[in-house]
């Protein structure tokens, strides 16, 4: 049996907080609806950046009960043909634009979707450059009140989604990429808790030429200033400096590759051997080479090593673009 509405709306917008554009949607909302309890998930996605916001919706709305109204507009193509949408799913309600924000929720069984077709529902006059105050919050609103979606307009059955990064296996590794760097400076990944080794202790992790050894547990279990990995709370894995900031330390970004894989026992015995070393900034790097003997005759060279495996190259995926000074949505 699917919930009524809870009374509580979550709001989600690449806004930023320097202008009146998320005030002006709370306006609209608490004019139709005064007993509405709204929550402020971020404001602060960069602008037209659809995949960070669908990325930050999907790690936090299954924290709120059943029945509440989830208000996501990170929207470049306002008005144009992108069709508005309202969607319910898991007990929960959406209602943003149909560019790929909300496309992750179609992947879930149930999920049904309409477009915002009914005009009884917006708001008088509506705005081709502000559609998150004129159609998107009133409908939300709306909702609140317990309003069926099917009020809103005809079923949508062909729902824009995302081309989601998905993590791949390459033989004995595990190869995926950056989805996001944080405001503390820690890299995303698709790399889901799933893909890495049982034993993480004996896990490898590379990215942009560093390899560290294994998936600690949290942020405390490295040294400060050093490099580490380790499994977030939305269940990924994210690589991190103590202290400090991955992305900066790295240079890297959104798209960047990353692997894993499981140290075999006998690349466990060579690197305990000192064939490598770990600086005080977790990255493993070769150990000097001892000085040579000198010979009266030349010797015959040494057999070359294998190379590393090479990383698969990811292309990078929903970079923003540049910053308009009216609201995307």
């Amino acid at each position: 049996m699917t919930p009524g509405p809870s009374g509580i709306i979550t709001l989600l917008t690449d806004f930023g907080l320097e202008d009146p554009y998320v005030g002006v949607m709370k306006g609209v909302l608490l004019g139709i609806n005064p007993g509405a309890r709204l929550v402020d998930l971020t404001h602060a996605i960069p602008p037209q950046d659809i995949l960070r916001g669908a990325l930050a919706l999907q790690g936090a709305y299954a924290w709120f009960p059943r029945g509440t109204i989830h208000l996501a507009v990170v929207d470049p193509g306002v008005g144009g043909a992108r069709r508005p949408l309202a969607v319910g799913v898991g007990g929960h309600y959406f209602v943003g634009p149909d560019n790929g924000l909300l496309g992750f929720l179609f992947e879930a069984p149930g999920a049904g979707a309409v477009t915002l077709t009914n005009a009884a529902y917006h708001r008088r006059g509506v705005s081709r450059t502000f559609h998150a105050r004129d159609v998107f919050a009133p409908v939300a609103a709306y909702c609140s009140l317990g309003v069926p979606l099917a009020r809103f307009g005809p079923a949508v059955r062909d729902p824009v989604r995302l081309p989601w990064p998905q993590a791949r296996r390459a033989g004995r590794r595990v190869v995926g990429q950056v989805l996001l760097a944080d405001r503390f400076g820690n890299l995303l990944t698709n790399v889901a808790a799933a893909d890495v080794p049982v034993d993480r202790q004996r896990c490898e992790v590379e990215i942009g030429g560093c390899r560290m050894d294994g998936v600690v547990g949290a942020y405390s279990e490295r040294p400060a200033g050093t490099l580490g990995a380790l499994i977030d709370s939305s269940g990924r894995l994210e690589i991190f400096v103590r202290d400090g900031s991955a992305r900066e330390r790295l240079g890297l970004g959104p798209g960047a590759p990353v692997s894993l894989w499981s140290r075999s026992s006998s690349t466990s015995r060579r690197t305990t051997r000192g064939l490598s070393r770990t600086t005080s900034r977790g990255l493993r790097r070769p150990s000097p080479k001892a000085p040579r003997a000198s010979r009266s005759r030349r010797s015959r060279p040494a057999p070359s090593s294998s190379p590393t495996p090479s990383l698969s190259s990811v292309t990078r995926t929903g970079s923003p673009s540049r910053t308009s000074l009216s609201p995307s949505g």
